[in-house]
This record gives C-alpha cells, sequence and structure tokens, in this order.
C-alpha cells in the first residue's frame, strides 16, 4: 500500500489510453486516495448523449470511479493489482442507473494525471442488480492482446469473470465500501 498522493478535493486528470492512443482525458474530482483505492467524481465527459440500448450516458451524469492502482512503480500491470474499474453512473438528479466497469491494466498516478489503459473487456450492472452484461468481447479477440501479451490477456478474462461473479452474487458493492 502506498501513500495517499493529494487531498480530497484536488481535481485530477483521468486520461483513458485504449490500444496505446488517448482515447479520452477529462478532470475529475478526488474523493479517496487512501494507498489502495483512488476515488474520483466526475460528470459525464464525452460530448452528447451515448445510448447502449440498457443504459442511456448523457450530460448531467455523474460517475464516481474506483480504481485501484498498481502498487509496484515501474511494473505497472504485474504487480498484482485488481485489473479493473467500477464506475458508479448517476443520472443528473441522483438516481442510481448502475455500475459500468471496464478491465484496465492497474491505474498509474502520476503528476496529477490518473492513467488508465483500457483493455477493451467491460461489464455493466444495472441497479437493481437484475441485468448483468458482459460487453465488448469481440472487440478484446479483435485487439490482439493475447498475441502480444498472452498474461495479461488471461489476467483480463479471469478480471472479468471475477466481476461478473461478484456482480451476480451481490459482492460488488462490498469492492467500494
Amino acid at each position: 500500500m502506498s501513500a495517499r498522493s493529494a487531498d480530497p478535493g484536488t481535481t485530477l486528470t483521468v486520461v483513458l489510453v485504449k490500444a496505446g492512443r488517448t482515447k479520452i482525458r477529462y478532470p475529475a474530482e478526488l474523493v479517496r486516495d487512501d494507498g489502495t483505492r483512488i476515488t474520483v467524481r466526475a460528470p459525464w465527459a464525452a460530448p452528447g448523449v451515448r445510448d447502449f440500448g440498457f443504459v442511456r450516458f448523457e450530460p448531467g451524469d455523474v460517475f464516481t470511479e474506483h480504481y485501484w492502482p498498481d502498487p509496484s512503480p515501474g511494473r505497472e500491470g504485474t504487480g498484482g493489482a485488481p485489473m479493473y474499474a467500477v464506475k458508479e453512473v448517476r443520472a443528473g438528479d441522483g438516481e442510481l442507473k448502475g455500475w459500468y466497469c471496464d478491465i484496465i491494466r492497474p491505474a498509474v498516478l502520476r503528476d496529477g494525471e490518473l492513467l488508465v489503459e483500457d483493455l477493451d473487456l467491460d461489464l455493466w450492472v444495472s441497479a437493481d442488480g437484475s441485468s448483468v452484461l458482459r460487453l465488448d468481447e469481440d472487440e478484446f479477440e479483435e485487439s490482439g492482446l493475447a498475441g502480444r501479451d498472452a498474461p495479461a490477456a488471461e489476467a483480463a478474462v479471469r478480471a472479468l469473470d471475477e466481476l461478473e461473479h461478484l456482480a451476480r452474487t451481490g459482492g460488488l458493492a462490498g469492492l467500494l465500501t
């Protein structure tokens, strides 16, 4: 466990990288950093509305995002930290929409930026827990990660399996307390 990196209320920049390129950058307020988990809060950062069919992200939505940084600086992605981010999604009026979970290499906090490498696999859990959906498995296969970095690809699939199990057994909330 590392020491806290910043005080709550500090603005960080979340940098989401996919396939070696920055997909999006957005400001987020640091809610908590206890050295094991970093929690930030940010409004929906993409332009306009994104309708997935099972959920709709739109201006006014607020994401409370939980990341587990790699405890081994210089060995990012190999130190045993969970390979996922869990994002609680609420509408502008505060109503819980659900949780969007990204499979990632463990996050790295450096110089006011939270660097997150997306590994293409995702999980959606509805607010009432009745819908648990594995997402983007086709993108993951097409990414070629299994050929470039087989251990990371295997760890990513295990992380998705773990999150799905937690979601289906009511354990997802336990990660966030």
